[in-house]
């Protein structure tokens, strides 16, 4: 290729992007859950669920029922405001008390007890709420019992994922980007959102469901690897050391371990990361997995997997014109 899919990338209009997000309207439940948000969380700003929303129909499986469609984009958005209530407890808050009892509500073998959790009761409603009013709305999904399994599974990864990268930002000596790779990056909760779809995809043929997956898992990397391009940097400041950029920076040497766990002023090892080129060889990362996945001819007749592939360069391209804002 003359000219990489990143840097063509680098060519639009960022500020276009942000304007786009900017404009979106959220659909009613998603606004009331955003307004119930900022009643008991301060983290994010409305722009992340604008922003997200605006994404979903770039890396919606094909399969997706056009009658569909609409709820699938709003489930989808509930289901990031739960992974990010739970990303906030454990890794901004380091409230693993509360973080453990929230994963109870999706998992099925032991029930919550808000008394076990370290926030108020009110708090906690809304958490519950959130997962209530995700898991009540699969209820018209024609194929729900067919992927619940499936979602389970791949949902406990993501909160798996969540676990691992907080236990990293306690522990920075054990980062390593092999794990930073095959933990970390299901906190892009790529498999769950493919599993709604497919609960949605009434045409969608299950011989095909290998093919989807093994293409997800590049896709999720590819994910990852823009959100750590352009958050890596807000992560530090918070005490979170998880990003592939910052692992691979303590790996190589450019910051220690001992200098990330005891920096009180950030900057030194935030420029030290920005000049040893870790951020163009994670591009450069980026480029070879997305130029893997295209050419293959992946075998899958009732999915498209190239609008697939074409849809996470719309999501690198907004990961790259939002940094610092989400």
């Amino acid at each position: 290729m003359s000219v990489s899919t990143t840097e063509q990338l680098g060519e639009h209009s960022g500020a276009d992007h942000l304007r786009s997000v900017q404009a979106v309207t959220l659909p009613e439940r998603v606004r009331e859950l955003a307004d119930a948000y900022d009643r008991h969380f301060e983290e994010r700003d409305r722009f992340l669920w604008q922003w997200i929303y605006s994404l979903f129909p770039s890396f919606t499986l094909s399969s997706v029922a056009d009658e569909h469609a609409a709820h699938v984009r709003e489930q989808k958005t509930v289901l990031t405001m739960y992974v990010t209530v739970l990303d906030d407890l454990i890794e901004c808050h380091g409230d693993r008390r509360t973080f453990r009892e929230a994963c109870r509500l999706h998992a099925d073998h032991v029930d919550a007890d808000p008394e076990r959790a370290a926030v108020d009761a009110e708090t906690f409603a809304f958490i519950q709420r959130l997962w209530t009013e995700f898991e009540d709305g699969l209820d018209d999904a024609p194929r729900r019992e067919e992927f619940a399994d499936v979602f389970a599974y791949d949902f406990g990864q993501t909160a798996d994922a969540m676990e691992y990268s907080a236990l990293v930002s306690d522990n920075p000596q054990m980062a390593n980007l092999t794990g930073a790779t095959q933990y970390d990056s299901h906190n892009m909760v790529m498999f769950p959102y493919a599993d709604v779809d497919l609960m949605y995809s009434p045409a969608f043929d299950p011989a095909d469901l290998g093919a989807v997956r093994n293409t997800l898992w590049d896709l999720q990397e590819m994910a990852r690897i823009g959100n750590w391009l352009t958050t890596w940097e807000r992560e530090v400041v918070e005490g979170d050391y998880s990003a592939g950029v910052v692992v691979a920076a303590i790996e190589e040497g450019v910051v220690s371990h001992t200098e990330v766990a005891a920096a009180d002023d950030c900057e030194g090892v935030v420029e030290a990361i920005r000049a040893s080129g870790l951020e163009e060889r994670f591009r450069r990362r980026w480029q070879r997995t997305y130029d893997d996945v295209k050419s293959r001819r992946a075998d899958a007749g009732s999915v498209d997997l190239s609008a697939l592939l074409t849809g996470m360069e719309t999501v690198f391209e907004y990961h790259l014109a939002s940094e610092g804002l989400k």
